[in-house]
C-alpha cells in the first residue's frame, strides 16, 4: 500500500454525550485562552451547551407528562447533533426527533453520530429551515481551517458574523441545498421547536406558522442573530408567552396546561 497522507480533521471522541464524530477544527478563538465553538466546547469540557440541553430535556419531559406518549420534537440547526442525540436517548420508547441540517459535511457527523449512539427514533433532513419550499445556496467553509462552522449564517448580509475563516457567499462559493418547512412535513403532533438557525430563525417560524397553530409546541429559538422585536411580536400574536433563558427565548403557549409548571418570573 502507498501512503497519502491527508488531514484528518473529522475524529471520534469519547464524549459526556457519549461516542461523537467532531471537527477538530471547529474552534475560534477570540484571544489566547478564550473561543467557543461546538467542537470546541466538547474538547474542552467533554459537553456542549449542557444547561440548554437540560431545559430542552425537562420541556420533552413536561410535554410528555402533560400530553402524553408520542412526543415529537424537531432540532432546526441540529449540526452534528448533540441536542438529537441527548433528546433522542432521553425519549426512547416515547418520542421521536426530527433533526435538520443544511452543511453537508456536518451533516454527514450528524448521521454518525445518530448511528453510532442507536438513536433509532431519530430522523434526519440534510436541507435548510425556511419561510417556504425550494433551494439555498449553502456556502461552504474550509473544514480543514479553524472555524466555528454552527455560527456559519447561510446568507450573506452587513452583519456576517466572522466564524474564524472568510466565507465565499458567491454561487461558485456554495452548493443548493435543499430548503424545506416546518409545515412542509405534514406532521400530526409537534411538542417542541428548537431553531437555532443562525439568523433564519423569523423564516423557519414563518414556515411554521400552521403547524404551531394547530400543535402549540413548546419553542426554544435563538435570539443573537434575529429581530427580537419582531420575534417577540410573532410570538406574541400566536399567544405565546416567553422568557429569555441565556441567548434563547423559550417559548409557551398560553392556553398549554405546560404553563402552570413553569416559573416564567
Amino acid at each position: 500500500m502507498k501512503a497519502i497522507a491527508r488531514p484528518l480533521p473529522f475524529v471520534l471522541v469519547s464524549s459526556g454525550h457519549g461516542t461523537m464524530i467532531v471537527n477538530r477544527n471547529d474552534y475560534r478563538m477570540v484571544d489566547d485562552k478564550r473561543g467557543y465553538g461546538v467542537g470546541h466546547q466538547i474538547f474542552e469540557s467533554s459537553y456542549f451547551d449542557p444547561q440548554e440541553i437540560q431545559l430542552a430535556l425537562d420541556m420533552l419531559s413536561l410535554r410528555r407528562q402533560v400530553h402524553g406518549d408520542g412526543v415529537l420534537a424537531i432540532d432546526g440547526g441540529a449540526n452534528i447533533g448533540v441536542h438529537t442525540v441527548e433528546w433522542a436517548k432521553h425519549m426512547h420508547g416515547w418520542g421521536q426527533v426530527i433533526a435538520v441540517e443544511a452543511q453537508e459535511r456536518v451533516f454527514y457527523a450528524l448521521a454518525g453520530n445518530i448511528a453510532i449512539n442507536n438513536c433509532f427514533n431519530a430522523t434526519l433532513h440534510y436541507a435548510a429551515l425556511g419561510a417556504e419550499e425550494g433551494s439555498i445556496t449553502v456556502p461552504k467553509p474550509d473544514y480543514l481551517k479553524p472555524a466555528s462552522f454552527g455560527s456559519l449564517e447561510l446568507r450573506q448580509s452587513g452583519k456576517n458574523e466572522f466564524i474564524g475563516q472568510s466565507i465565499d457567499y458567491s454561487p461558485a462559493g456554495g452548493q443548493p441545498v435543499k430548503m424545506i418547512t416546518v409545515d412542509g412535513l405534514g406532521l400530526s403532533r409537534l411538542d417542541f421547536l428548537k431553531l437555532d438557525i443562525e439568523g433564519m430563525e423569523l423564516e423557519g417560524l414563518a414556515g411554521a406558522l400552521k403547524s404551531i397553530a394547530a400543535h402549540r409546541p413548546i419553542m426554544l429559538i435563538e435570539t443573537i442573530k434575529t429581530d427580537a422585536v419582531a420575534l417577540k411580536r410573532m410570538l406574541d400574536e400566536h399567544g405565546y408567552k416567553q422568557v429569555h433563558v441565556g441567548i434563547n427565548i423559550l417559548a409557551i403557549h398560553s392556553a398549554d396546561p405546560c404553563l402552570a409548571h413553569v416559573n416564567f418570573v
